[in-house]
């Protein structure tokens, strides 16, 4: 599965790239921590790593802090990877987004990557990884209108707390069979989980876990890393 670059890497530390949370367009660094897009000017940058491995796992924890979560599904099944990760923060300030993706195959659908999305409302990161700005609306921020509309036909579980998860459509891109989406909403921020192909969503019938992959301590070292990166 290729992977798109983010945005060419800009003083970054070695072996993470630094690029906009809302579009793929190189940043330019201006010192004083600050970063800026060509599209959209002065941005909390991105930080994605160029190879998912433990060691930029742990740097990846660091940069965000402990006050912000980073999503897994868990346990991981056999076979299954933490292929990708990332996190959308300025150096010493509060994170606003953070990204996991985890990688392996279904019996039915082969192949399947899982992305878990926490961010402030307003950051637009989920926005891009999802797929659902719209030519019409091309500065999309959040899922839109659908969350909250009836019943949630998804639950996950996150902290032992249920949370809702609402489709949002896609139904306005190319390649809209590509993905199924779905957000809600846990602890005043957007959570997104993306899911490639499209038919992958039927794994959701059984209730999923969602761990903070920041408080599992030791058992980080445990976790397999690895494999080709998510297109997004």
């Amino acid at each position: 599965m290729p992977t798109d670059e983010p945005g060419a890497s800009r003083g970054g530390p070695d072996g993470v790239r630094v690029g906009c949370p809302r579009c793929p367009a190189p940043v330019a660094e201006l010192g004083d921590g600050r970063w800026s897009c060509p599209d959209h000017g002065i941005v909390v940058p991105l930080w994605r790593p160029v190879v998912s491995s433990y060691d930029e796992f742990a740097a990846h924890l660091l940069r965000v802090g402990p006050l912000f979560p980073t999503f897994l599904p868990w346990p991981l099944g056999p076979g299954w990877t933490v292929s990708d990760f990332a996190a959308v923060v300025a150096e010493g300030d509060t994170a606003h987004a953070t990204m996991a993706c985890v990688s392996g195959t279904s019996q039915l659908d082969g192949p399947v990557d899982v992305m878990v999305i926490s961010e402030e409302p307003g950051t637009g990161f989920g926005a891009r990884v999802a797929g659902i700005a719209a030519p019409d609306d091309p500065e999309r921020l959040d899922p839109g209108h659908e969350v909250g509309d009836g019943p949630p036909p998804v639950r996950v579980r996150v902290d032992q707390y249920p949370v809702g998860l609402w489709p949002v459509s896609v139904s306005a891109r190319p390649g809209e069979w590509d993905r199924s989406v779905l957000a809600g909403e846990a602890g005043g921020r957007w959570l997104w989980l993306i899911l490639r192909p499209a038919s992958a969503i039927l794994l959701l019938r059984d209730e999923w876990i969602l761990r903070d992959i920041s408080a599992t301590g030791p058992q980080l070292v445990a976790l397999p890393f690895g494999g080709p990166a998510p297109s997004w």
